[in-house]
C-alpha cells in the first residue's frame, strides 16, 4: 500500500478544542466502574484520568465505519491503514480535577511519521493535549496512536512471562467493565464490547481490553500505593489483553518512583509504565 506521508504531515499543527463540565453523576459512574469509593460532591477531587471521559469527539452514528470508529479525516489525518491502536503516552500532572469543574481540552497534532515494521507499514500520529480545569492547568498529555495493516494486529509474538511483583492487584476484565468504559469515553470501537465482531471479523481471541483503561488502572494503582497523585506517568503498550483471563496490575519500587505493568497470569507484559514523584 502506498502511503503519502507528505500529505499526512500537512495535519501537523492542527488544533481542536472542546469543553465539558465534570458532573457529580459522571464522577460517580467513573468510580463505580473501577470499584472505587470516594465522595463525588461538588468540589471533591475526581479520580485520576477521568478527563478521558470528558469533551470527547461525538461523531454521528451514520458517519461511523463498520468497526465503530468515525470516518478518517477531520482532526486526525486520514491514514489509509485499517487498524488504529493506542500505542502509549505520557502525563504531567499539575493539579487535580474536581467535581463541578469546567474542563477544557486543547489538542494539537505534534507529529506524523511512517515506519516499516516486521508485519508491514506503521504510521504513528502523536497528539498533545493540554487539559485545564476552570481555566487552570490540570495536566498535559502526549498520546501516541499507531495505524497498521489488518494482519498485524491479531498476532502476538512469543514473549517471556511478566516478572513477579511485590505489589499486585487482580482485575477481571468482564464484558460489563469493558462496555461501561467504552460508554463513558464514547468509544464505539466494536472490539471492546461486541465479541462476535472481535472474534469472527477481527480475529481476536476475545474482547480487547482498552489501552487507556489499563493506563487508568495503573495510574490509580500507583497513586494508591504512594498515597498521592504522581507528578509524571509514562506508559507504553506492548501486547494486547483480552477478556478471556484476569489481568494483573503490578508494581515495584524503582528509585523515588514505581515501575508498573499489566499482564495476564503467566503471560507477557501487556503495558509498562513508570510513575514518578519529586
Amino acid at each position: 500500500m502506498q502511503i503519502d506521508i507528505d500529505h499526512l504531515r500537512q495535519w501537523i499543527g492542527r488544533e481542536e478544542r472542546a469543553t465539558e463540565w465534570l458532573s457529580a453523576g459522571l464522577a460517580r459512574q467513573f468510580n463505580a466502574t473501577f470499584d472505587r469509593e470516594a465522595p463525588c460532591d461538588e468540589g471533591d477531587e475526581a479520580a485520576l484520568l477521568v478527563h478521558w471521559c470528558l469533551a470527547q469527539p461525538a461523531a454521528p452514528t451514520a458517519s461511523l465505519g463498520p468497526d465503530g470508529h468515525p470516518a478518517r479525516g477531520g482532526f486526525l489525518p486520514p491514514v489509509p491503514l485499517p487498524r488504529r491502536m493506542w500505542a502509549g503516552g505520557a502525563f504531567r500532572f499539575h493539579a487535580p480535577i474536581r467535581v463541578g469543574d469546567l474542563v477544557e481540552r486543547v489538542s494539537t497534532i505534534r507529529d506524523v511519521t511512517l515506519k516499516q515494521g516486521r508485519t508491514g507499514p506503521l504510521c504513528f500520529v502523536t497528539v498533545d493535549h493540554a487539559i485545564s480545569a476552570n481555566g487552570q492547568p490540570a495536566l498535559t498529555e502526549r498520546q501516541d496512536i499507531v495505524y497498521r495493516e489488518v494482519t498485524a494486529a491479531a498476532r502476538v509474538a512469543p514473549a517471556e512471562p511478566a516478572p513477579e511483583a511485590p505489589h499486585r492487584r487482580r482485575i477481571t476484565p468482564s464484558a460489563t467493565l469493558l462496555f461501561r468504559y467504552s460508554a463513558m469515553t464514547f468509544n464505539g470501537h466494536r472490539i471492546h464490547y461486541d465479541k462476535p465482531y472481535a472474534t469472527d471479523v477481527e480475529g481476536y481471541p476475545g474482547l480487547v481490553v482498552h489501552g487507556p483503561m489499563q493506563a487508568t488502572l495503573l495510574c490509580q494503582f500507583a497513586a494508591d500505593l504512594r498515597g498521592a497523585m504522581p507528578e509524571r506517568f509514562d506508559y507504553r503498550s506492548l501486547s494486547p489483553l483480552f477478556d478471556d483471563a484476569d489481568m494483573l496490575c503490578c508494581a515495584t519500587d524503582e528509585g523515588d518512583g514505581l515501575k508498573l505493568w499489566t499482564a495476564r497470569p503467566g503471560g507477557p507484559v501487556a503495558m509498562e509504565a513508570v510513575a514518578e514523584w519529586s
